[in-house]
């Protein structure tokens, strides 16, 4: 049963929106540091490796567009300009050199993903909180594949296991 209650918050849906705009600049900017390890490989592993970057940020593009036809969807606005993703998000992103390994830029990867983790995590908080399943539900997938992609990032690293 919708009560009044329920309704209004299902409305506002404030938290919701702005964990949405918040995935939108920073799934941007990960296939953005993706990207920039997908240019900057070298070493052994990168006749693997390089089109494996091309899978990573077809995958982050996926969700994005997801999550900001979902934060349209409800009402939101989506930030969409370069300077927008770059000022939001809380991904960390240096200007490329040739010095890094591919275990220095797997690193820089994992860490960005570890993040996205945990942001899911909160958007999973906040639809709950706001009554949005279906965004909830997206949040939920989304965290799974990001997990799923450190488990094989970390592996190739030699990592175990574990977030």
């Amino acid at each position: 049963m919708i009560t009044v209650e329920n309704k209004e918050r299902k409305m506002s849906r404030e938290k919701t929106k702005a964990v949405l705009n918040q995935s939108v600049a920073d799934l941007s900017k990960a296939s953005a540091l993706v990207h920039q390890v997908h240019w900057y490989l070298r070493g052994p592993g990168f006749m693997k490796l390089h089109p494996k970057m091309d899978e990573l940020m077809a995958d982050l593009n996926n969700h994005l567009d997801a999550l900001s036809e979902r934060l349209i969807t409800i009402g939101g606005s989506p930030v969409s300009t370069l300077k927008e993703f770059d000022e939001l998000s809380k991904i960390e992103m240096d200007v490329a050199t040739w010095d890094k390994t591919i275990e220095e830029r797997f690193n820089e990867v994992v860490k960005a993903y570890k993040y996205l983790s945990e942001l899911f995590e909160e958007g999973i908080e906040a639809t709950d909180a706001e009554g949005d399943a279906v965004t909830n539900d997206m949040f939920t997938s989304a965290k799974g594949s990001i997990e799923k992609t450190v488990w094989m990032l970390e592996s190739e690293l030699g990592v175990a296991p574990g977030l």
